[in-house]
């Protein structure tokens, strides 16, 4: 048989298994469990707002969105100030940051999520995480979100 004949591309039978069996290779998006790093954060905002990212998206500053160096891109993780114990999730879609001592550029609703918007920088941890975690934790958060503003 030659490779690219019907013959050749053609599933085997003798294992019982069809095309129509085959389960996803994963789940959307990498997976970033495991991955642990704490420093400096920085955000980027209206100058950028409009321009293409890394992962050929346009960088929204109103969505929650990161830049990292070494993450891979559709990669999600936590992000936590700790001097005010606030925490956002945020999808890796970009590069960077390119100032040194950073380890992670934020969107502008993600610093604005953690507080550092006026400073600029924040000292923070950042967890990966599964997309499944991901979205399970932005769920939990906009509900805990919206029932603080029924309460008010």
């Amino acid at each position: 048989m030659a490779f690219g004949n019907a013959a050749a591309s053609a599933p085997d039978a003798s294992d019982g298994k069809s095309l129509a069996d085959a389960q996803p290779l994963s789940d959307g998006s990498p997976d970033a469990t495991g991955f642990r790093q704490t420093g400096r954060a920085s955000w980027y905002g209206r100058f950028f707002h409009g321009r293409k990212t890394a992962n050929g998206e346009r960088y929204n500053m109103h969505a929650l969105t990161a830049a990292h160096r070494t993450l891979p891109l559709g990669s999600y993780v936590r992000v936590t100030n700790p001097s005010t114990d606030r925490s956002v999730i945020v999808r890796i879609n970009d590069r960077g940051p390119f100032a040194r001592g950073r380890i992670i550029d934020l969107s502008m609703a993600a610093a604005h999520a953690l507080g550092m918007q006026r400073a600029g920088t924040a000292s923070v941890k950042i967890e990966g995480l599964t997309e499944q975690q991901a979205k399970a934790e932005r769920a939990e958060m906009l509900a805990s979100a919206s029932n603080s503003d029924d309460n008010k």
